[in-house]
């Protein structure tokens, strides 16, 4: 299926290739494959290979530590294509984009050779990404996992809950509260081996969307962690994590636009097959301007996530009220398209024989992980203000 064209493509040759293969993959790899491993609630873990293969589990890691050296925006390329044939599939592969962020941004020039060139690039370990707690996910500064200085080590006690990855990973980036008393600025963060001593992980989780994508628990009891693998300075980690947001947000809302895109795709050419009345039912009206609407949003989507991703990529000073935007406004309406889809297709819809249904499963976290959009919104008022008072 040809995707609907849009206005937006103005791309280097570079960006056009590397979208295109990504497009290639999905239509290729990943959609073919979409209903068995959301069946099945297992990770992908062929069509995982295939990806690491060409570069696509490492695609932000800098260049010289042997990754592609993505662009936030490139990013957001292949994330929209990775989501059109399976926002699971695809969650599960660019989580390694998000989880090695906080080694690229604060790690040591050792870390980053070792954890991102060595283990995540040349042996192809997955990264998880562990913040969330089960009483603290949008409070971060209420988290309860601790670490505590012992020498020259951390022993790290607390548990970790909606883990990506968290099964399948090597090894984790994970933050952690260091000095309780000094609030946000007592949080660190750390890179964690999944075969230390004192790490284990829950069964994957039984999920209403997203199946292919591992979930679970993490939790470190008494683990100790060497204090070479402190990312930055201890009590950095809450500006490391507000600085992986920034970068994490606009590929978040780049999934969901493709999702989106995929039920305007499925929509389209239902409405042409499906007759009713004696007519194609896109030809009445309660039917094409449900179409029409959802086109015109997903256009407007593509254009704020991606003016969002170059924000971010050239250091705007709107950067993060942009990201924000992005994740919240591609979320919500990737959602509407999606249920719309479902309505469109009517009783079919509704069946898992066709696609829609699962889009519909599948979106509704996009409103949930990497802040909620309520939490979003409370950050694009923050950062209106904040505007308005410099």
């Amino acid at each position: 299926m040809v995707a609907v064209l849009n206005s937006q493509d103005n791309l280097t040759e570079e960006q056009t290739m590397l979208r295109d293969m990504a497009r290639d993959f999905s239509r290729k790899e990943i959609a073919p494959n979409a209903e068995h491993f959301d069946r099945e609630n297992t990770f992908p873990w062929e069509i995982m290979k295939k990806a690491a293969e060409i570069g696509l589990t490492t695609l932000n890691i800098p260049e010289e530590y042997g990754g592609a050296g993505a662009s936030v925006f490139e990013e957001c390329l292949v994330g929209e294509e990775l989501a059109w044939g399976c926002s699971g599939m695809s969650t599960a592969l660019t989580v390694n984009n998000l989880a090695s962020l906080p080694i690229s941004i604060g790690g040591s020039e050792d870390q980053k050779k070792y954890w991102l060139g060595e283990r995540a690039v040349e042996n192809g370990e997955l990264i998880a990404y562990c913040v969330t707690e089960p009483a603290a996910g949008s409070n971060v500064i209420g988290m309860k996992t601790r670490a505590e200085k012992k020498g020259d080590k951390y022993i790290l006690n607390g548990t970790k809950t909606f883990i990506s990855n968290a099964t399948v990973a090597g090894f984790y980036t994970v933050f952690a509260i260091t000095d309780p008393a000094s609030g946000h600025k007592g949080m660190s963060c750390f890179i964690v081996d999944r075969n230390a001593p004192g790490v284990s992980t829950s069964n994957h989780f039984d999920k209403l969307g997203q199946r292919a994508s591992d979930t679970a628990e993490v939790i470190f009891e008494d683990v100790e962690v060497p204090a070479d693998n402190l990312i930055g300075e201890a009590g950095s980690g809450f500006y490391i994590a507000m600085k992986v947001f920034d970068k994490s947000r606009p590929p978040v809302g780049a999934g969901a636009l493709g999702v989106a895109q995929r039920a305007l795709d499925e929509s389209l050419r239902y409405s042409q097959e499906r007759e009713t009345f004696g007519m194609p039912i896109y030809q009445h009206q309660a039917i094409g301007q449900m179409i029409a609407k959802m086109a015109t949003q997903v256009e407007a989507a593509r254009s704020l996530v991606r003016r969002a991703a170059k924000a971010v990529d050239e250091g705007a000073p709107d950067k993060t009220k942009l990201a924000s935007m992005a994740k919240v406004f591609a979320s919500d309406i990737a959602m509407e398209a999606t249920v719309d889809a479902v309505q469109i297709f009517g009783g079919y819809g509704f069946m898992k024989e066709y696609p829609v249904e699962k889009l519909m499963r599948d979106v509704k976290v996009f409103q949930i992980y990497e802040g909620t959009s309520q939490i979003q919104r409370n950050i694009v008022m923050r950062e209106l203000i904040r505007g308005q008072k410099q």
